[in-house]
């Protein structure tokens, strides 16, 4: 693998960006402690850098990690890519032609990686992350010290599917406009959510979709092509069951997006891994949720070391 050298910074201060190849090039951003060691983290479907929350980040780097957040591709500052998305039927069907593959997300985060610390990272993923974190595992185990599965599945097409209740959260049209789509997403993480969330929740929904509306330089249907690739997956199982690092699946008792039966597939198919299932956490990271998983990509990291 070749890996290139990061570009110059652009956007905030502290972001940068490196081409990972195939005519791609991630936006990332560094936190934490410069030296310690790196942990990665990927976010879910069609959500740029700032979803990991800045609290979050600054918790993770006070424990003395060298934090780095990204913007996949086809979100973000990240490069935008062209070609199909998903339409409803499609996705009642689950039948998509990918424009790319969770295979391929993989591997730009492993170039990303490699340009930051060619001893690896400690890869944590959430949602869509977290399929794309197993990949990175499976892929490039070199680079991956420890992995961090958070609303998993292992892509068995058995477990973890979304709940029939909660497909229609994926075929609703909210509003065109900035404050009504924010609006509209507040009242979506309360459907899909955890249990307890606050007002402290929804107003970081509301100040992280300001930062994302005027961070996009795609034309929003990127994440038609992420969901493609979702629904193109393939089954991880036996490949999870070769990985040698620490690894941690968390996941939420009250999600209903992917059941819980995919984080404990998941656990299952990984040899040595630690299943950490949280009641009352839906499909999110709301800030009660944080400690534990705090503490889990912690405890994790320290099993690597």
């Amino acid at each position: 693998m070749t890996v290139p050298a990061p570009g110059p910074r652009r956007g905030r201060s502290n972001e940068q960006r490196v081409d990972v190849g195939r005519g791609i090039s991630l936006c990332y951003e560094e936190l934490g402690t410069p030296d310690g060691p790196l942990v990665v983290l990927v976010m879910g479907l069609g959500l740029d850098l700032c979803w990991w929350r800045d609290d979050f980040c600054a918790d993770l780097g006070a424990r003395g990690f060298r934090v780095v957040r990204f913007d996949n591709r086809d979100v973000g500052r990240s490069t935008a890519c062209r070609g199909p998305g998903v339409s409803a039927l499609g996705f009642l069907r689950r039948r998509a032609t990918p424009t790319y593959t969770l295979g391929d997300m993989a591997d730009d985060v492993a170039v990303l990686i490699a340009s930051l610390d060619t001893s690896g990272a400690h890869v944590v993923g959430v949602s869509l992350g977290s399929f794309i974190a197993q990949e990175v595992a499976i892929r490039h185990p070199g680079l991956t010290r420890s992995v961090v599965s958070i609303m998993g599945r292992p892509g068995d097409g058995r477990t973890g599917k979304v709940s029939r209740r909660m497909i229609p959260e994926f075929l609703r049209s909210g509003p065109r406009d900035q404050a009504g789509a924010i609006e509209h997403l507040v009242r979506s993480f309360h459907r899909i959510g955890s249990r307890d969330r606050t007002e402290a929740d929804d107003e970081d929904v509301r100040v992280v979709m300001r930062r994302s509306f005027a961070r996009e330089e795609g034309d929003g249907t990127g994440s038609g092509r992420q969901l493609a690739a979702i629904l193109a997956e393939r089954d991880r199982t036996a490949d999870l069951g070769g990985l040698t690092m620490p690894a941690l699946v968390v996941h939420g008792l009250h999600d209903r997006v992917v059941l819980p039966s995919g984080g404990r597939a998941t656990a299952a198919a990984i040899p040595g891994a630690e299943l950490l299932e949280i009641p009352r956490m839906g499909h999110d990271l709301a800030r009660w949720t944080w400690p534990a998983v705090l503490d889990g990509i912690e405890r994790t990291a320290r099993r690597a070391a």
